[in-house]
């Protein structure tokens, strides 16, 4: 089989992707971030891609590797936590490539604590990215792939947290309400094409832990896991590129775990 049948097998060829918080280092290991690998996959399958980062150098260093390997994208620098910045990527695409036909929404963020702790503003903060801008990004995208009447795939990163809680209190609520945006969207938009679909995401290897997590916890992630590893951008990525392909064209509405087989254990080995 030819790497053109390859990618062929996926139908994604001169499909157009968003994908956001897909910015990245031009040097690639496994420490890779979700949306940059899955930007890379996608464009590799044939897909057209929006890089969206709110550092407009990261998401072209993404776009520069896309490019360097044959592929087509863009760079755009976005705020996705607000309804401009959501509308803003839409546009963008849409005046580029004249369609939209997946959306991946990586971007979230975090705060430490309980209820008891955490201040209602940074409550506010994470919800704002984690929940108001997913929806937001999800509302400008359908609009798009209704007015190109072929449907769409949507598929919303979660987290293994918001079925085994970690202390992020913030975060596990606001990945609880994804996996239900997800079913929401399923149900509302099935009718127009458009499958939704949320990863439960377990322990990842990325950027983000590689600079900031300690080695004792990083080796708790590894033990949370029947595999014992953590995973990578590339595991996530790969199920997204499925999600979005029509080798799941009769999927949605979906919570998928993919964590090593982290959520199959007890709470004495699991971590996020």
């Amino acid at each position: 089989m030819s790497f053109e049948q390859i990618n062929n097998d996926y139908g994604l060829i001169d499909k157009v992707a968003i994908v956001t918080g897909a910015g990245g280092p031009a040097v690639l290991d496994d420490a890779v971030s979700n949306g940059q690998a899955a930007a890379i996959l996608l464009a590799r399958a044939g897909a057209k891609v929006c890089v969206v980062g709110r550092n407009e150098e990261a998401a072209q260093s993404t776009v520069d590797i896309i490019k360097s390997e044959g592929g087509d994208g863009f760079a755009h620098a976005a705020d996705v936590g607000t309804e401009e910045g959501c509308q803003g990527v839409v546009e963008a695409c849409m005046d580029l490539y004249g369609r939209v036909d997946c959306l991946d929404n990586n971007v979230a963020t975090g705060a430490l604590g309980s209820v008891l702790e955490i201040e209602l503003e940074t409550w506010r903060e994470v919800f704002e990215v984690n929940v108001h801008g997913m929806m937001l990004m999800c509302k400008y995208a359908i609009a798009a792939m209704i007015k190109g009447g072929e449907g769409g795939s949507i598929v919303n990163i979660g987290s293994l947290s918001a079925i085994r809680p970690a202390g992020v209190t913030s975060y596990t609520v606001s990945k609880g309400a994804a996996m239900a945006l997800t079913t929401s969207l399923a149900y509302d938009h099935g009718p127009d094409g458009i499958r939704a679909n949320c990863i439960i995401l377990g322990p990842v290897y990325t950027p983000r832990v590689a600079s900031r997590m300690k080695p004792e916890v990083r080796d708790a992630r590894r033990d949370a896991s029947l595999l014992r590893r953590e995973g990578t951008g590339w595991d996530s990525a790969q199920l997204v590129r499925f999600l979005c392909s029509k080798q799941s064209n009769w999927m949605t509405g979906q919570s998928i775990c993919l964590d090593g087989g982290a959520s199959i254990v007890g709470p004495s080995r699991s971590a996020v």
